[in-house]
């Protein structure tokens, strides 16, 4: 048994889709992002990354409608571009995202416990593995749990803000980066944006795909995105450039700063709920790339077996948590962030590419080829100005890929 079930309704899939996003970038990403844009580039840089993502949204929803199955870009880039195309998204996807998943959960054990963050990272993904064991609709009531609790907290933090703060609307126009610094601070605020397609990975369990998908996806992105803008000028706003700049929990300074210390640890647990959700629906996603691989043996045929019960793809999920585990146990957070966004991007860049062969959609209003367009050349500037340790370590992985890929051929 090979097939999943279609149990996501439009509620569900939106959801799943804030869960992945709302995760650890919108804790500690600002950070960095100033460092590289200044004060000024800030909001442009979000604006642009939003973009990009909002241009790699509709390219995923029209090809998710096209081709409702697990796997996301691996089978859209097989189907429109080739099986080579198709290979090296799904290798870029499922080695970035795989470290990811280690970054996520060595957030939430740097958050729970310090001294042990390693050894409560490994119980965050058997924990969360556990849940997606049991089935999407588990998955999907988890998820809808987290993304309330954290919105709450988001919530706390602007009222905070703007109530205490207060917010300095002139920092928002500190100088202090270049062109290229907006362009890197883009590259790494996209790591926020990076879970909008987790809908169209999972598009063999939703139900009705080609009106489902089209209406979560921009949906979903198009929430996060106005509660990035208003995070982000509030952060600006009451911490300066500076202070934001050098800030690894900008988010728990607002409210310090604000003159409420003590709501410092409930920002903090919102931030450790919220990793805990992006990770839920990380490994899902990795999980249902990984199924479709092994379906077409670009990974080894075991995987592509389906729980009879839940109707889970188990052996995937179970070897994605192994490896993740491994990655935990040797491997480094801040490097998994930008390594991650680089091999993303590109994986996003085949999407628009595939998307560009559909032609024309006459029932949409949105000048989608221009999209499609816009988003292949946005992924690959934003992917070619990340920090150049995260872009050797992205295009090299994708050529170990590649490597195999001909090797394999060949034989």
């Amino acid at each position: 048994m090979n097939q999943l079930a279609r149990r996501l309704g439009v509620p569900d899939a939106v959801v799943i889709g804030l869960g992945s996003m709302l995760g650890a970038g919108v804790f500690v990403v600002f950070g960095p992002a100033v460092a590289a844009a200044g004060g000024a580039g800030l909001l442009p840089a979000l604006a642009l990354a939003g973009f990009v993502a909002f241009c790699n949204a509709t390219s995923s929803a029209r090809l998710a409608a096209r081709y409702p199955e697990s796997g996301g870009t691996y089978v859209y880039g097989r189907e429109r571009l080739g099986p080579f195309a198709g290979f090296l998204a799904g290798w870029g996807f499922v080695v970035g995202k795989t470290a990811s998943c280690a970054a996520m959960a060595l957030t939430v054990g740097a958050y729970l416990w310090p001294g042990q963050a390693r050894l409560v990272a490994v119980g965050a993904v058997l924990a969360v593995t556990a849940v997606n064991l049991r089935g999407i609709g588990k998955t999907a009531t988890v998820t809808r749990a987290l993304v309330a609790l954290v919105l709450a907290v988001l919530a706390v933090v602007t009222v905070v803000g703007l109530v205490g703060g207060p917010v300095h609307l002139d920092r928002l126009g500190e100088p202090g980066g270049s062109a290229r610094g907006v362009l890197t601070a883009a590259g790494l605020l996209f790591f926020a944006f990076a879970g909008y397609a987790r809908i169209a990975t999972l598009g063999e369990e939703v139900r009705d795909p080609q009106r489902t998908i089209p209406r979560a996806v921009p949906l979903a992105l198009g929430v996060v995105l106005v509660i990035y803008l208003v995070l982000a000028v509030v952060a600006l706003g009451v911490l300066g450039a500076d202070r934001l700049a050098d800030s690894a929990a900008p988010l728990v300074d607002v409210v310090t700063a604000a003159g409420l210390p003590g709501l410092a640890w409930v920002v903090r647990a919102g931030a450790t709920i919220a990793v805990v959700g992006v990770l839920l629906s990380l490994v899902a996603g990795v999980g249902r790339t990984t199924l479709a691989m092994a379906r077409r043996r670009d990974l080894p045929g075991a995987l592509a077996a389906v729980h009879r019960v839940h109707q889970v793809p188990r052996r995937a999920e179970l070897a994605v948590a192994g490896v993740v585990i491994v990655v935990v146990l040797l491997g480094d957070v801040r490097e998994a962030i930008g390594f991650s966004s680089c091999t993303v991007l590109v994986y996003y860049a085949i999407t628009n590419a595939a998307a560009l062969t559909l032609g024309r959609d006459p029932d949409r209003r949105l000048p989608v080829r221009v999209l499609a367009g816009l988003g292949l050349f946005g992924c690959l500037l934003l992917a070619v100005n990340l920090p150049l340790g995260s872009v050797l370590a992205g295009f090299g992985v994708l050529a170990v890929g590649a490597a195999f890929y001909a090797l394999r051929a060949r034989r």
